[in-house]
């Protein structure tokens, strides 16, 4: 009887572990839970209830544990929350429906080159004016 051993299709979902078969971000976030839980223990339990303690011990660590554990579609908990509260919350709930008029574009442009056009054409005009009013001998009114 041969021994089989399921290998993932898709090696890029595949984890280093780096301790106890946790993964670096586990370690990280267990670490951090335990840091803030144990103290909290030993606060609670000077009131008397042990079991109180170990409760509010544990209410206190279960949020970095979530967020060490879980993960969905290959992103943590704190890029989905992220993304829920840019979503619900910052992001405004109506998006108006808008296009690009390219028509109304190209009309722009067509209506810009005709004001250059006709700068240009008054600008050669009053040239012209001034050129003919020095050669029979006015002097400029600037």
């Amino acid at each position: 009887m041969a021994a089989y051993i399921s290998v993932p299709r898709d090696l890029s979902r595949v984890k280093s572990k780096v301790l106890f078969n946790l993964t670096k971000r586990q370690l990280i976030c267990f670490g951090i839970g335990a840091v803030i839980g144990v103290p909290a223990f030993f606060l609670l339990k000077q009131s008397g209830n042990v079991s109180f303690a170990a409760m509010g011990m544990m209410v206190i660590m279960l949020p970095m544990f979530f967020l060490g554990m879980y993960e969905r579609d290959g992103q943590p908990l704190e890029v989905i929350a992220k993304q829920f509260i840019t979503a619900k919350l910052i992001r405004p709930k109506t998006r108006p429906y808008r296009t690009n008029n390219y028509y109304l574009l190209l009309m722009r442009q067509a209506e810009a080159e005709m004001e250059v056009h006709r700068i240009v054409q008054l600008s050669q005009q009053q040239k012209g004016g001034w050129q003919r009013r020095k050669a029979a001998g006015e002097s400029d009114p600037a």
